[in-house]
C-alpha cells in the first residue's frame, strides 16, 4: 500500500500562518486521480478542506477559501497545503488523502490512502 504521513501542524495564534505536508511511502505513486486535505474538529464530522485532481484544477470549503492553497509536492506526488490568516474555527486534525495508481511487484493497482492526521490548534 502507500502510507502517508502528515507534518507542519502545530500550535499557532489567530491571523498566524503554517503549511502542511503530506509524504508518501511504501509503494511509489505511479500517478494520481485527486489528492486532498480532509479535517475533523472534536464532536465534528470529517470534512473537505481542499482537493486538487491530476488535471490541476482544485476545490476549496467555502471557509477557507482565499485563505488556504494546496498544491502538488511534484517530486512527492502528494498534497500540501498553505494555511493563512487561521481563525479558531480552524482548529481540527488534518488529514492527507490521495487516490491514484501506485506501483507493486504485481504492476500497478489502484489505491487510496489516508494519513494518521497532524493536529492545527488556533488560539491566543
Amino acid at each position: 500500500q502507500v502510507r502517508l504521513v502528515e507534518s507542519g501542524g502545530g500550535l499557532v495564534q489567530p491571523g498566524g500562518s503554517l503549511r502542511l505536508s503530506c509524504a508518501a511511502s511504501g509503494n511509489s505513486i505511479f500517478s494520481f486521480y485527486a489528492m486532498g486535505w480532509y479535517r475533523q474538529a472534536p464532536g465534528d464530522q470529517r470534512e473537505l478542506v481542499a482537493v486538487i485532481n491530476n488535471g490541476g484544477s482544485t476545490d476549496y470549503a467555502d471557509s477557507v477559501k482565499g485563505r488556504f492553497t494546496i498544491a502538488r509536492d511534484s517530486d512527492k506526488n502528494t498534497p500540501y497545503l498553505e494555511m493563512n490568516n487561521l481563525k479558531p474555527e480552524d482548529t481540527a486534525v488534518y488529514y492527507c488523502n490521495v487516490r491514484g495508481i501506485m506501483i507493486t511487484r504485481m504492476g500497478k493497482a489502484d489505491f487510496g490512502s489516508w494519513g494518521q492526521g497532524t493536529e492545527v490548534t488556533v488560539s491566543s
